[in-house]
């Protein structure tokens, strides 16, 4: 094989110790190509790489993520063998053995342009100068040829040689140095050393040789170690250190002043045809024959070599200054901080580890990233169950294991360097990204026969238990949720230890909230099968519990699954809540308005309303039935397991009417409480429609009004006004209610004819200052009429509600307020 294999353009340590016995490993292998990786090159920012191939094709690489980001580049017709990338990172130059040599945009992956004129022999080489506008390609052919890079144009043709190194001036072509090699024999790649006082050699006789590029002469002894033909070569950015890579299938690092080899060899299950280090001084990349890219840790590589031996120094060094010159001040500060424990002495740590200090003024200290991280933690998991099952490890954390997960994980790392360099403190990206990894999804289910307790799965992985029973419920829950993109999972029979009382109180106070600030909340309807159509949520046994209410009215983003975990209805959509045909199904099953079924908001507001919702619904524990409404109604109780149900409840509604002023939970059909008469028994009460007033047309106001104008003096009129707004509101005291209210003598009680044998009567009433009265009830009332009058006076009692005369309604006040509040 002839020809010029490679060029460079010129642009302007510490001894090495015996290699180690622990063999180093690759960070990283990528199968980036089908066939051969023939070249490879960094980006100035570390993180990507650009790959050409055998496969004719060039690729680009995230070598954190390990994902194509750009590619493929097609136009040449044969294998790629060279790769360069212009200073500016905006252009990718390449050849190959089509004889071609092409630029090619990085954003729109277009040639930029492809020179007509085509080479004699294979482009084995090619490279930018430092400012971008010239390339210059080496080939077979044994000539360079300098390129303008925006035009195409040929500049120079220097010529080449198979046995020399040649130096010339890019401007006129004028030789500088012609270095005749004997016994180097097919020189294989030429670089400069960063200070440009050497040139540094590569051959297929296994040698790398050091050459003085101001007369051409050799310098020390070659280094020797590869058993094979050396195939690529190349140097750090500080010049300390090369890499080399060989048919022999390994690559090797050696030491620049005393061209020994530092550590042992790396090794590849092919030959290794290309070799680059990156910019930023910590990744080492080599492609090969089977299509394989290793990315290997320089620091790794080296500390493996050295231990913590003083002359491994010079590494953290050079990479201290490149982070310095990158104005990445804190991970400059950290290699000062190394060179200065590698080797206290070295004058050179003190004054980087100043000018990261003097840099890092204009930036964020990390703990003060750190702190903000922390603020965030702790406010988003103020509304977060206590504890959560990891969907990905299967155990369950309590909030110290919780967030331990985040500060150990990538995210929280990322997270960390990003906002390091932005001063002043970005606070939203932090929140954004907590509220994502702690986001959890609950669960709302019909419990079953032994489900899974606390002191089941508590020490366990989840997937681990056999999947008998319900254990198969919550591994499929865990399973959805992870799949959903959430680390963490709730669910109540596991979730909430139910022997600590004091847990148990504060979790029923806290369920809706944590079912509201959840991401997602996912509802299993064990008893729908597969392929369900519409009306099997509605006759789901779901349907009918007490709990399932506040659960689906808190939650924002809905999935209604099958027995077979499978989408109800295959409804796809990205919430349920914005299914039609699903909100319509139970607007119908439950009696609550579209608008609370998507978009609830707890509070006291129409009481009786809500209290009618849960009127149909059971609960296994007589007393659950009140506490299942403290979320919807914004109430926080003592949680009193052992009460009756009359006194759990009449403890609900005493809150209720206590603060909100509101006493149409006052009207019911049906056993009245021991707790007091005044509240009703059971929930099931409610499901009477409300009491209406009787309807009066625009004409009977109008004909009322004159009336009252007429014949009422507005005197009097103001002062029933003023007594009427100064009445108290409604309240509870040990118990027995106070309320406010008017009382009207009755003048004539008749029960109507034909009920005997009945167990409801009705009658015609009068009273004073009011309407005719028709009113049913089983109980039979004293009968009587001016013919007939009674020892006794009988009052009608109206219950006074101020909004009546339209002053402000308190229930509205809760509602408006934000959850964050309750």
């Amino acid at each position: 094989m002839s020809g010029l294999h490679d060029i460079g353009y010129l642009t302007v340590g510490k001894r090495a110790t015996p290699a180690q016995t622990t063999q180093p490993t690759p960070t990283q292998m990528m199968r980036v190509h089908t066939k051969a990786v023939s070249a490879v090159a960094f980006f100035k920012d570390s993180r990507r790489i650009v790959t050409a191939s055998k496969d004719k094709t060039l690729r680009i690489w995230d070598v954190e993520k390990r994902v194509l980001v750009e590619g493929p580049f097609e136009g040449h017709s044969d294998c790629v063998y060279s790769v360069a990338i212009s200073p500016d990172d905006r252009r990718i130059a390449s050849g190959g053995e089509d004889k071609a040599m092409i630029i090619w945009d990085v954003d729109t992956k277009q040639m930029v342009f492809k020179p007509q004129e085509k080479r004699r022999g294979w482009v084995r080489s090619v490279c930018f100068s430092p400012d971008g506008k010239r390339l210059a390609s080496g080939s077979h052919d044994e000539r360079v040829i300098i390129w303008d890079t925006e035009t195409g144009a040929v500049l120079k043709t220097p010529s080449g040689s198979l046995c020399s190194i040649r130096v010339w001036h890019t401007d006129n072509a004028e030789l500088l140095l012609d270095i005749s090699i004997d016994a180097h024999h097919l020189v294989k790649i030429v670089v400069w050393t960063p200070d440009g006082q050497q040139l540094v050699s590569a051959s297929d006789d296994k040698t790398i040789k050091f050459w003085d590029s101001s007369d051409g002469t050799q310098i020390g002894q070659p280094c020797t170690g590869h058993t094979d033909k050396i195939c690529s070569l190349a140097i750090s950015s500080d010049g300390c250190f090369i890499a080399t890579g060989s048919f022999d299938k390994t690559v090797r690092l050696w030491n620049t002043k005393s061209h020994q080899q530092i550590g042992q060899a790396l090794e590849h299950t092919a030959w290794v045809l290309c070799i680059a280090i990156s910019p930023s001084g910590e990744l080492l990349a080599s492609g090969d024959n089977a299509g394989n890219l290793q990315l290997w840790s320089i620091e790794n590589t080296l500390s493996t070599a050295f231990g913590m031996d003083s002359s491994y120094d010079f590494y953290f060094a050079h990479r201290s200054k490149v982070k310095l010159g990158q104005q990445l001040y804190s991970g400059a500060l950290s290699d000062a901080d190394k060179v200065i424990e590698l080797n206290p002495s070295y004058h050179l740590g003190y004054e980087l580890k100043h000018a990261a200090l003097r840099g890092a003024q204009r930036y964020v200290s990390p703990p003060e990233v750190e702190d903000a991280i922390r603020q965030a933690i702790y406010t988003q998991l103020e509304n977060a169950p206590l504890r959560l099952i990891n969907t990905s490890s299967g155990c369950l954390c309590n909030r110290d294991t919780q967030i331990n997960a985040l500060t150990e994980s990538t995210e929280h790392k990322e997270l960390l360097h990003s906002l390091v360099m932005h001063a002043p403190l970005q606070t939203g990206p932090i929140q954004e990204a907590v509220a994502k990894y702690f986001s959890w999804v609950m669960l709302s289910h019909r419990w079953e026969t032994k489900e899974p307790l606390l002191h089941d799965i508590q020490g366990s992985d989840i997937y681990d238990l056999d999947p008998v029973g319900t254990v198969v419920k919550l591994q499929k829950f865990c399973r959805v949720a992870r799949k959903a993109g959430h680390h963490w999972a709730w669910s109540d029979t596991c979730c909430i230890d139910q022997n600590n009382n004091v847990e148990v109180q504060q979790s029923i106070n806290s369920m809706f909230i944590w079912y509201h600030y959840s991401a997602l909340t996912i509802v299993y309807l064990s008893d729908a099968p597969p392929s369900s159509e519409s009306g099997a949520l509605a006759h789901s046994i779901w349907n009918t519990r007490g709990w399932t209410v506040q659960e689906f009215l808190a939650s924002k983003i809905v999935f209604f699954y099958q027995a077979d975990w499978t989408l109800y209805l295959d409804d796809r959509s990205r919430n349920h809540k914005e299914s039609v045909a699903i909100m319509q199904e139970l607007e119908l099953s439950t009696g609550i308005n579209a608008r609370a079924l998507v978009a609830f908001r707890p509070g006291m507001r129409d009481a009786r309303e809500k209290l009618r919702w849960a009127s149909t619904r059971v609960t296994t524990l007589q007393e659950d039935i009140a506490y299942s409404l403290f979320g919807i109604f914004g109430i926080h109780l003592p949680v009193i397991y052992g009460e009756k149900r009359q006194n759990a409840l009449g403890r609900l509604l005493q809150e209720i009417i206590a603060h909100s002023g509101d006493i149409t939970s006052l009207d019911w059909v049906g056993q009245s409480s021991n707790f007091n008469s005044c509240l009703p028994a059971e929930i099931s009460s409610y499901k009477a429609p409300p009491c209406t007033l009787p309807f009066l047309s625009e004409d009977d106001m109008q004909n009322s009004v004159s009336m009252l104008r007429n014949n009422v003096a507005v005197e009097s009129a103001l002062k029933l006004y003023t007594t009427l707004k100064n009445l108290g509101v409604p309240h509870f005291a040990n118990a027995r209610l106070q309320l406010p209210c008017i009382a009207f003598l009755l003048t004539e009680v008749r029960r109507r004819p034909g009920q005997d044998g009945t167990s409801c009567f009705t009658y015609d009433v009068k009273a004073d200052r009011l309407q005719d009265l028709l009113v049913r009830t089983e109980d039979k009332l004293v009968q009587f009429s001016p013919a007939r009058r009674t020892r006794q006076t009988f009052l009608l009692i109206r219950p006074w509600t101020r909004y009546l005369l339209e002053l402000p309604d308190f229930t509205e006040l809760p509602d408006f307020a934000e959850l964050s509040d309750y």
